[in-house]
């Protein structure tokens, strides 16, 4: 799948902001209750475990790793860390 393009990803942006808006807090309120801390993928509760010193979310359910806002950013600064997040998050 090709990479979306900075307009693209712009009006996904803008898109996703106008539907929040338009939720009322009683709608917004039932899906983060519906969903707070949940595993995207199978539904599972998340567990927040730190990892090199981020916080970050672990399925394991499915073995999946989310991050907030922020994280990757934090982790990508520190030497070796995709190597070490395959190793401790292989789910062999």
């Amino acid at each position: 799948m090709d990479q979306p393009s900075p307009e693209e990803l712009a009006r996904r942006r803008a898109n996703r902001e106008r539907d929040t808006q338009e939720l009322t807090v009683q709608q917004r309120e039932s899906l983060r209750a519906k969903h707070w801390m949940r595993c995207p993928k199978c539904g599972m509760p998340l567990d927040e475990i730190t990892f090199r010193g981020v916080k970050v979310d672990k399925c394991f359910g499915c073995g999946g790793v989310y991050l907030d806002d922020g994280e990757l950013e934090e982790l990508a600064g520190k030497p070796g860390w995709f190597e070490a997040m395959r190793y401790f998050f292989s789910s062999r």
